[in-house]
């Protein structure tokens, strides 16, 4: 029996990636542990998109080889797309170098791979990949949905559509049919990702709808005012057939371009509660002159504008966005613009990255190049004033009630679980500690991992939550118990 472990970096789009190599894997017949040490096949699931990342997955090779000498190894993801033919010749680390335009090619992959062979199989970026997911590598009740693959954007200062090409869209039946069939196996939140899902059906070969290609809402350019209303976008008449699905679920959206924001989606999300107020919105710039240099057509006081509009329809909206500190040409001034921005949009969560100069994007020819300390000192500045802000707005949160989705139960005496509210993303916003009474039996029936709890919260820290138990939620009613398998909930069994 071959046994395969995969180590996985990267984003949640990644991670879908991850789950669906899986999935193929153990149709094949292997068997997945999460102890690398047995395994026969170790899969490096890496991520391309910066220069810390591809040092992190590189390193993960160089540790695996070194201490599983015994097992094949392949290199597969993001940077195994991006740099195959370097790789070919310079890494015999790897076994094996398998990109991601076609997951489904694993299947001949590893056949060659335990032949003998050294395959190198990097497949064209076409259409978006799907598949069998009952492992799923989060924490037990949400799953991540990818709606779209790639990015007409071509923001100066990313490496995507390098590594993961155009944008193309998944067909909305088969989105539906996948957000069905999560829901039925008992997952309640649904986190639907893709690189820019305002770009939903527009891709040049997409027909989500089966009528072809969908216009691009955007900001114009001189005005900075948003066009491109008078035809509903496809993210909304998305929402609204995830919307007509029956129960109990919620549903988060996670990346959107702020240039062509699809400001129909708020009307959608207005009726129907299940439908989460939360948006990801990359900024990456609060200066006009370093958002065109981004190449980007909005300007600060359009993105303002955005979040007014968002703010003036869900007064309580959760924000997230990203700000690049360093990119070429910034100056002091151009940051303290950023700085100024973020103040003003008191976004709730914010990811602050020095600029990282990709060799291949537009952006690594620029002159004016920032010294690495300075960007890296902008970029702590910013994280200092978001994290005085994200203080600001937890404390918001306190003495009101909210539905928690249970992620863990600490084991000890004291009744403990951690979860996340509906104003907090995945691994990326912090948690909700929930306190019980280990006693009381039908509080500990009710939290438990997948579960949903009602809780009020009793305080508020840097980035989390403390709360007291309430009770069960309604939400849980008629909900099916889940039938997949995580991988966290495994690995705390295994270790018990």
């Amino acid at each position: 029996m071959t046994k395969f472990f995969i180590d996985q970096h990267g984003c949640a789009k990644n991670q879908v990636d991850g789950e669906i190599l899986i999935g193929r894997l153990t149709a094949l017949g292997y068997t997945q542990t999460f102890e690398p040490s047995e395994a026969q096949l170790i899969i490096i699931n890496t991520c391309g998109f910066i220069e810390s990342a591809k040092k992190e997955s590189l390193d993960a090779l160089y540790a695996a080889r070194q201490e599983y000498a015994h097992a094949k190894i392949v290199l597969a993801g993001c940077l195994a797309q991006r740099y195959a033919d370097v790789f070919k010749e310079q890494l015999p680390e790897a076994d094996a170098i398998f990109g991601n335009g076609d997951l489904a090619q694993i299947d001949t992959l590893v056949t060659d791979l335990f032949n003998g062979e050294r395959p190198v199989v990097v497949p064209p970026q076409k259409g978006v990949c799907g598949g069998n997911r009952n492992m799923l590598l989060s924490f037990n009740g949400a799953a991540y949905v990818k709606i779209t693959e790639g990015c007409n954007n071509h923001c100066t200062f990313c490496a995507i559509p390098l590594i993961r090409g155009d944008l193309r869209s998944r067909p909305a039946q088969e989105i539906i049919d996948e957000v069905r069939e999560l829901l039925a196996k008992g997952i309640f939140e649904i986190n639907l990702i893709g690189q820019d899902l305002a770009g939903y059906g527009t891709g040049l070969e997409d027909s989500v709808f089966g009528s072809g290609p969908l216009p691009l809402a955007h900001i114009d350019a001189k005005s900075g005012v948003f066009v491109g209303g008078e035809t509903q976008s496809g993210l909304a008449r998305l929402l609204e057939m995830i919307s007509a699905l029956p129960g109990n679920f919620r549903l988060r959206m996670l990346y959107i371009h702020p240039d062509h924001f699809n400001r129909d989606v708020l009307e959608v999300i207005k009726k129907d509660a299940r439908i989460l107020p939360y948006f990801d919105i990359p900024f990456q710039s609060g200066d006009d002159t370093i958002i065109r240099a981004m190449n980007r057509v909005g300007s600060h006081t359009a993105y303002e504008q955005l979040v007014a509009d968002i703010r003036s329809a869900f007064p309580e909206a959760a924000i997230r966005t990203t700000f690049l500190a360093g990119f070429p040409g910034e100056t002091d001034e151009a940051a303290l613009h950023t700085e100024a921005f973020l103040q003003a949009i008191q976004s709730d969560w914010s990811g602050c990255f020095p600029y990282s100069k990709e060799e291949d994007t537009p952006g690594y020819s620029l002159k004016k190049q920032v010294p690495k300390k300075i960007a890296k000192s902008r970029a702590d500045r910013l994280v200092a004033i978001q994290a005085d802000i994200t203080r600001q707005r937890l404390a918001l949160r306190v003495n009101k009630e909210y539905d928690i989705l249970i992620e863990e139960v600490v084991q000890g005496d004291e009744g403990l679980a951690i979860g996340r509210a509906w104003f907090q993303a995945p691994e990326v916003d912090g948690s909700v500690v929930v306190r019980y009474d280990r006693d009381d039996v039908q509080a500990s029936k009710a939290v438990a991992p997948g579960r949903v709890v009602r809780a009020r919260i009793v305080a508020s820290s840097d980035v989390d939550l403390d709360a007291l138990f309430v009770s069960d939620s309604p939400l849980n009613k008629d909900r099916p118990n889940s039938s997949l398998q995580f991988a966290f909930d495994t690995i705390d069994s295994a270790s018990e």
